[in-house]
């Protein structure tokens, strides 16, 4: 016969047990016609709201953990008053909407999703989000989830009237990738928010296609920057990957690097931009691997920016390879042979045909600085005047201006497809 104390035991340990099992999640649908709130009032934490396809003129709140799932993508406007929906709790999941007309109100921050703080781990996926100001608004909401969105913003406003397609504020473990937006004030806006990941997105036709600010430790790759005023700033930041992007055809800068440190800047392609990289104040970074190709000015390079690693880089038919602004010569490049960089205007040679330049190479002679100034001295670059001007520079140091120097150029790119990123400036 079983004790007494081992049954009490067995009994104690199936009353855990089902307790601890979990309960059934119900599915709630939405056809055209009724109001979506009403059900999310109704449903418990967990559920699932399905909406069926069609147009609601509804504002939301979701203030469970719960599911809000579009079947064959239906249309939620806000009627431009405020958000469109405001998830004000953690682990909601937004996937398969239309959402649209927000307000506009920029001191409200009108978006049409907005996480509002303590609502971690939110996921939107899948969605359309068009003609709001901000497409979506994060802040103080952790882990979050944006994946796969196509994001537009008000496109017949000024852009210092829009919002931004994405904006992080005060967050940390943000996953942002395969997001397509445009026609915002900035793609994406970064505000102290660390630990975060951007990967494969398409940030154009904006102001910046990405604005970071105060924001550490985060990763930015695979993602297409273009035909926006600038491609990518990162500001006031440190601990920064950022490897095999593409920024191409933006009007101003490709890449600006601005009080910058302790950073990666690798394998990304720079294209057909007005400058490609813009670097000021900028201090022991890896710069390595990158394609600058096409560019009005290949990299502007000023503000006592030292101290870093320039090597492995192409830089090819730039109209201005280096614009440098120091009073020093900054030498890049490794410190021994095969560590530094290509220069498609280097007039060296390379008589024993290791692949290294036998002479050094120098960016800003008092040719180029004279062009800087006065850009009318490019159409006289190939006569024998300008040749002997540059010839005397090298000759008499007392002419010679401080300079990007490589002690050992590549005579041969390793980027053999770079003919295929030229003309690719803003239209």
């Amino acid at each position: 016969m079983t004790p007494p104390t081992v049954r009490i035991h067995c009994l104690l340990a199936c009353l855990i047990g089902l307790f601890a099992l979990p309960s059934w999640a119900a599915q709630w649908r939405v056809a055209p016609g009724q109001a979506i709130q009403a059900v999310i009032d109704q449903a418990a934490s967990g559920d699932t709201v399905e909406i069926e396809r069609g147009f609601y003129d509804q504002n939301l709140r979701i203030d469970k953990p719960l599911t809000l799932r579009g079947l064959d993508r239906p249309t939620l406007s806000g009627g431009q008053r405020g958000d469109t929906i405001r998830v004000t709790a953690p682990d909601v999941t937004i996937e398969g909407l239309i959402v649209r007309d927000s307000g506009t109100s920029l001191l409200a921050q009108h978006a049409g999703i907005y996480i509002q703080p303590g609502a971690h781990r939110a996921v939107v996926r899948d969605c359309v989000l068009t003609y709001n100001l901000f497409g979506l608004w994060i802040e103080k909401a952790n882990d979050v989830r944006i994946e796969r969105n196509n994001i537009t913003g008000l496109r017949d406003f000024q852009s210092s009237q829009r919002g931004n397609g994405i904006q992080l504020y005060n967050t940390t473990g943000a996953r942002i990738t395969g997001n397509d937006v445009s026609f915002v004030r900035d793609a994406l806006y970064v505000d102290v928010s660390h630990h975060a990941e951007f990967r494969g997105n398409k940030l154009h036709h904006s102001r910046y296609g990405s604005h970071y600010m105060n924001s550490h430790h985060n990763l930015w790759e695979d993602n297409d920057s273009y035909y926006n005023r600038g491609g990518l700033a990162l500001m006031e930041v440190r601990h920064q990957v950022v490897r095999n992007n593409r920024t191409w055809g933006n009007s101003d800068h490709g890449i600006m690097l601005r009080t910058l440190q302790d950073s990666v800047i690798e394998n990304n392609i720079v294209a057909g931009n007005n400058r490609g990289f813009f670097i000021y104040d900028v201090g022991y970074i890896n710069l390595r691997g990158n394609l600058v190709v096409d560019n009005h000015v290949g990299i502007h390079l000023s503000a006592g920016s030292i101290h870093n690693q320039v090597v492995g880089n192409d830089f090819i038919g730039n109209r201005e390879q280096v614009r440098y602004v120091g009073a020093r010569d900054q030498p890049w490049g490794g410190p021994v042979a095969g560590q530094g960089n290509h220069w498609s205007n280097y007039l060296g040679w390379d008589r024993d045909g290791d692949g290294v330049g036998d002479v050094p190479y120098e960016a800003t002679g008092i040719v180029d600085r004279l062009q800087y100034r006065h850009p009318i001295v490019k159409l006289l670059l190939g006569s024998p005047s300008v040749q002997a001007l540059r010839w005397l520079g090298q000759q008499f140091p007392v002419m010679r201006v401080p300079s990007v120097t490589d002690d050992h150029p590549a005579m041969v790119p390793t980027h053999k497809n770079w003919s295929e990123w030229r003309d690719k400036h803003f239209r």
